[in-house]
């Protein structure tokens, strides 16, 4: 199953593909051109289809919960100042998504969704310390009524140029489900009470809507 973002993209590839794949055949008389064009053709096609799979999951449903948003790497487990909507310290875990990775946003816990904002901004790597801040991101806030309120945000990196977000403010969503797409690379920061038990450690793989980053 491919996700919805990358239907266009992949429809388009595999058009070019097959035009590369007959214009070499056709039109090439020296073998090893024309074989470098053809499996060029083809590897490109793969590598778009890989990067836009959407793995069906089933989330375990659990309000005491917080499920990781994207699969990828804890690379920050720390406790930070964030300013943006709370303005108080809060427990940051961030999970980066290399081009090989699901991109899929899930939503990490079901609830109210009381933010939803989208800032245009850099392109720094990733992993970059003013990422967070700098890049461009989308912020969304849930709340539910066990857990309380986490944020995540959605934040481009150098290759990323688009994020999809369909969080919309004061709808109910389901945790697991989902959220939106970040196209080629990028990463994604969770924001949880001080008091939250952490269930990840640094460098750990996570599964997008399987793993649980808190409790």
């Amino acid at each position: 199953m491919f996700h919805k973002e990358g239907h266009q993209i992949i429809f388009s590839a595999l058009v070019m593909a097959i035009v590369l794949v007959l214009l070499g055949h056709f039109f090439v008389e020296i073998f090893w051109i024309q074989k470098t064009i053809q499996i060029g053709s083809i590897v490109s096609l793969i590598l778009i289809l890989q990067f836009f799979r959407n793995p069906k999951r089933i989330s375990s449903i659990n309000d005491e919960h917080v499920l990781s948003p994207v699969d990828g790497k804890v690379v920050v487990i720390e406790e930070v100042f964030e300013k943006e909507y709370f303005n108080e310290k809060r427990l940051q875990v961030s999970i980066f998504m290399s081009p090989v990775n699901v991109h899929v946003t899930r939503y990490p816990i079901s609830g109210k969704v009381l933010y939803s904002e989208y800032h245009p901004g850099k392109y720094l790597v990733a992993w970059h310390p003013k990422a967070s801040e700098e890049n461009e991101r989308t912020t969304v806030v849930l709340e539910n009524e066990v857990y309380g309120k986490v944020l995540y945000r959605q934040i481009a990196g150098a290759l990323a140029k688009r994020i999809v977000n369909y969080a919309s403010v004061n709808e109910e969503v389901h945790q697991g489900n989902d959220a939106g797409f970040i196209k080629f690379g990028s990463r994604v920061d969770v924001f949880l009470p001080l008091d939250a038990k952490i269930k990840v450690s640094l460098n750990q793989k996570v599964k997008g809507g399987i793993d649980v980053l808190a409790d």
